[in-house]
């Protein structure tokens, strides 16, 4: 196992325990304890105006492990790339993939410093796999494919996986330039497993304004169409984008589908 972070100043100095940040509200959606007041606060506010996020938390997190799944099971990926990663939960993606097989490689990307304190969690690996931890912002995709070839052979295909990591940028970020590159850089055969929420639901358009204004980065619901772009010139796995519920959706799940889209998702395999 291995972790790639700056040297000097330590990730406990790097906190900001004042304002909320994304991984620890989304861990505490989740029902995890590694986070402050401020994130519980912010956290709360999203539950007020749109009591069903904890939900779109838990769906997302059910998709990935589908996802995971999927291509580990029947598509012969042994790599994945996660930027974005947040804080370690249950089925983190190295559990899932390594389940099914040992040899899975894993590099995890986040640039909030409390995922790197508990980044060790992140790394514990089965043997013959490995995983990684690289301290990056997604808007650094030179410095995060640099330091992933530590780890993953850029020769074999590649999962990259980006759930709510793309609507953390404004599109003056060109979110949709970042993905490109990075996807550029993965060869024939690779897959890109994105998820984002949509701008389709008004009760989360609210909760996601009320958050805005108090949270250290903003987050930017799209169009379901718009999401979908990001896939433009990969050959979409079916169902296609969807609905994060429903993406192959085992026959027998008896939770009902969503009234109003709030999140999207997709896998689509590079030509």
């Amino acid at each position: 196992m291995s972790d790639d972070s700056p040297a000097g100043q330590s990730a406990w100095d790097r906190i900001d325990t004042t304002i909320p940040h994304s991984a620890r509200v989304w861990n505490y959606l989740l029902g995890g304890k590694d986070n402050f007041a401020p994130d519980r606060e912010a956290g709360e506010l999203l539950l007020r105006t749109f009591p069903d996020f904890a939900e779109v938390a838990r769906l997302q997190r059910e998709f990935l492990i589908r996802a995971v799944t999927y291509l580990v099971e029947e598509t012969g990926v042994r790599q994945f790339l996660d930027i974005g990663t947040g804080l370690p939960t249950a089925n983190n993606i190295h559990e899932v993939a390594q389940r099914i097989a040992p040899e899975t490689r894993v590099v995890y990307v986040d640039n909030d410093p409390i995922v790197l304190v508990h980044a060790r969690a992140l790394l514990t690996s089965t043997h013959p796999g490995v995983t990684a931890y690289i301290d990056a912002d997604v808007r650094d995709p030179d410095v995060i494919l640099e330091g992933a070839a530590k780890t993953l052979d850029f020769s074999q295909p590649i999962a990259l996986v980006m759930l709510s990591i793309a609507g953390q940028l404004p599109d003056e970020d060109d979110p949709w330039g970042i993905v490109g590159r990075l996807m550029a850089a993965l060869p024939s055969g690779s897959y890109l497993v994105l998820s984002d929420g949509t701008n389709t639901n008004p009760a989360l358009m609210e909760a996601v304004s009320a958050y805005n204004k108090a949270a250290a980065n903003s987050y930017h619901l799209r169009a379901p169409a718009q999401i979908g772009t990001f896939f433009e010139g990969l050959d979409l796995v079916e169902p296609g984008v969807v609905p994060t519920p429903e993406w192959r959706r085992p026959v027998d799940a008896w939770d009902e589908p969503a009234k109003l889209v709030s999140a999207v998702c997709g896998v689509a395999r590079k030509p």
